[in-house]
C-alpha cells in the first residue's frame, strides 16, 4: 500500500511560478516510477510529467515540455513539479500518482493516488 499527499498549490499571476511536492509513505518509494496528472472542470485527466525509478528516464506532455520540471528524491520519498512560465490554461487540480513504470502509467494512468492540490493561474 503507497499513500500520497500533494502540497504546493495555490493562485499565481500569470508568468509566475509554484513547485508541487507529492511526499509519499512506505520503504518502496524507489520500486515506483512516479508522475502528475491535472484535470480541470469539466475537462478529462490528462497526464503532465512522469520520472522513472532511478529518475533517469523522464516524460513531459507537449502543452508543458520546456516549462515544467519533474524530479525526486528517493532519500526523502517525494516527488516535485516545477512549474514555470504559468498560464491560464494550466488551471487544474494536480494529482500524484505511482506505478511501475512510465509508459505502464501514461497508457492506463497511475495505481495509486493522492487527494490533489489546486493550481490556479489568473491573467
Amino acid at each position: 500500500q503507497v499513500q500520497l499527499v500533494e502540497s504546493g498549490g495555490g493562485l499565481v499571476q500569470a508568468g509566475g511560478s509554484l513547485r508541487l511536492s507529492c511526499a509519499t509513505s512506505g520503504r518502496t518509494f524507489s520500486s515506483y516510477a512516479m508522475g502528475w496528472f491535472r484535470q480541470a472542470p469539466g475537462k478529462e485527466r490528462e497526464f503532465v510529467a512522469a520520472i522513472s525509478r532511478s529518475g533517469s528516464a523522464l516524460s513531459y506532455a507537449d502543452s508543458v515540455k520546456g516549462r515544467f520540471t519533474i524530479s525526486r528524491d528517493n532519500a526523502k520519498n517525494t516527488v516535485y513539479l516545477q512549474m514555470n512560465s504559468l498560464k491560464p490554461e494550466d488551471t487544474a487540480v494536480y494529482y500524484c500518482a505511482a506505478d511501475d513504470l512510465i509508459p505502464t502509467m501514461k497508457s492506463g494512468g497511475g495505481d495509486y493516488w493522492g487527494q490533489g492540490t489546486q493550481v490556479t493561474v489568473s491573467s
